[in-house]
């Protein structure tokens, strides 16, 4: 199905608060406060990546990797600007491996879009200037050193890079207190209760998964909110995890946006899938809920569309953490305070313009296989220095992704946002979550996507891979220039 036709068919207005008032029960556990990282604006800001100590959860501590301006905390601080501003970051990297950022899903100058080659050692310093160009949206940055993207990222190496806009403005969404950065993680620990992060052989071709759930570099976390409504900014940037994201109640969320932004218009769905890199910008109503009432967060359990691959049946062969699929809670909300507001008025949001694949001037197939230890692109495992395709600055193209492997593969194109044509094989259907523009898409086993995307923003060398970092790590990648 066509993402204009899917969109013209879901549309919809935001859901009853009555559905949540039939709320599911969740368990009383010892949760810790969420924490909400302080934001700044990209003015000339100094960011440090750095390893450092801090808590996890009440009373307990951890070593984590985070970018910080000099405070303890267990996430990367939050970065808010807005459309038409300029970007100045200085990169301080005083971790004990080479590192880089990358603005994900930003179109910015090749020099300030942290390809690894760019990598710096400990001690050094990197200075970003770029213009901003994106529409308002959830973006995010991270480290992306070769080799290395999948462990830093785990160890805390992220953050929210959110952009405002005049059209947003006016749409009237919740905001302050009421608009909520949600950096999905999760960890494992060793014996001495520090991240444990070690790929064995399966994992090295499945992913690697945790055991415990992080929100915002917190453990098992809660939040306090009002009996209003709440926009909840969603960031997977765990190493391989598909998210199936739903709420304990069996309520529906508002999907009013994705990688690139805002939709044509506001969504109702029980439940967004996320793979590793993917956003989504959500609604969620807690209007007429009793003060004490308790909603959750979730990741909705489903089977993987590789069940019997790589000895999945035979306990995953040394692998561990909790199996994909597994159901998992991720944020507790608790009502604690009632208040009475009038509801939001959803008005028109802006359109977005189709690209029609007949203006595109070429197409471009691309293979992503995973087999016998090896991520490839077309056959071939990324090369630092390596140019795969070279692309003429201003042309529209249609990218084509197969996936031939027992594999699901999360596909991140650099500097440019896509929209999504058509998927065939597996699933073959277009989702919610794949309208208006993107910078990533899921491939599942069996699946043939097709994405259409216009290169007129800055010449140079950029990056398509796999955002499963463990293959994006393991060769999944390669560089392609804008000439």
């Amino acid at each position: 199905m066509r993402r204009r036709h899917f969109l013209g068919l879901t549309a919809a207005a935001l859901p009853a608060a009555a559905l949540l008032r039939n709320r599911i029960p969740v368990e009383a556990a010892e949760r810790a406060p969420l924490i909400i990282p302080p934001e700044f604006k990209p003015n000339g800001k100094r960011l440090v990546g750095k390893e450092l100590r801090t808590e996890i959860a009440p009373g307990r501590q951890a070593t984590v990797w985070t970018v910080t301006t000099g405070e303890p905390r267990p996430t990367g601080v939050t970065i808010r600007t807005r459309t038409g501003d300029s970007a100045s970051v200085l990169f301080q990297n005083d971790l004990r491996q080479t590192s880089i950022l990358h603005w994900h899903g930003l179109s910015v100058p090749e020099k300030a879009d942290g390809h690894p080659r760019l990598a710096i050692g400990t001690g050094e310093q990197y200075r970003y200037a770029f213009p901003v160009k994106n529409r308002a949206g959830t973006y995010w940055y991270h480290s992306h050193p070769h080799h290395m993207t999948g462990e830093q990222v785990y160890r805390g190496m992220a953050g929210l890079f959110l952009i405002n806009d005049a059209d947003e403005d006016a749409l009237g969404l919740p905001r302050g207190a009421r608009e909520i950065p949600v950096l999905l993680g999760e960890r494992r620990f060793d014996a001495s209760g520090e991240f444990a992060f070690n790929p064995v052989m399966h994992e090295r071709m499945e992913g690697f998964f945790g055991s415990d759930v992080f929100v915002n570099g917190i453990k098992d976390p809660t939040h306090n909110v009002d009996s209003a409504l709440y926009r909840l900014r969603v960031v997977n940037a765990t190493p391989s995890r598909i998210h199936r994201l739903g709420l304990s109640t069996g309520a529906q969320m508002t999907l009013i946006g994705v990688d690139g932004g805002l939709l044509p218009a506001p969504i109702r769905v029980d439940y967004v899938e996320l793979g590793t890199g993917e956003r989504a910008d959500l609604l969620v109503d807690f209007s007429g809920m009793a003060v004490g009432s308790k909603v959750m967060l979730k990741s909705l359990p489903y089977k993987p569309p590789y069940a019997m691959a790589m000895g999945m049946g035979m306990g995953r062969m040394g692998a561990g953490g909790n199996p994909q699929g597994t159901e998992l809670d991720l944020l507790e909300f608790v009502v604690t305070k009632a208040v009475t507001e009038r509801g939001w008025a959803a008005r028109p949001f802006p359109a977005i313009a189709p690209i029609a694949s007949a203006t595109a001037s070429r197409t471009r197939e691309f293979v992503m296989q995973s087999a016998m230890m090896q991520h490839t692109i077309n056959g071939k495992a990324f090369e630092m220095d390596r140019i795969d395709e070279v692309v003429p600055f201003g042309a529209t193209e249609i990218w084509r992704f197969s996936n031939p492997s027992q594999f699901p593969h999360p596909v991140h194109l650099h500097e440019v946002q896509f929209q999504v044509l058509s998927r065939t094989g597996g699933r073959a259907a277009l989702f919610p979550w794949e309208g208006g523009w993107k910078d990533t898409v899921m491939v599942y086993p069996g699946e043939t996507v097709e994405v259409i995307a216009t290169f007129d923003q800055h010449r140079g060398r950029y990056l398509m891979h796999c955002h499963n970092l463990v293959h994006e790590d393991g060769g999944m990648m390669m560089n392609y220039e804008i000439k």
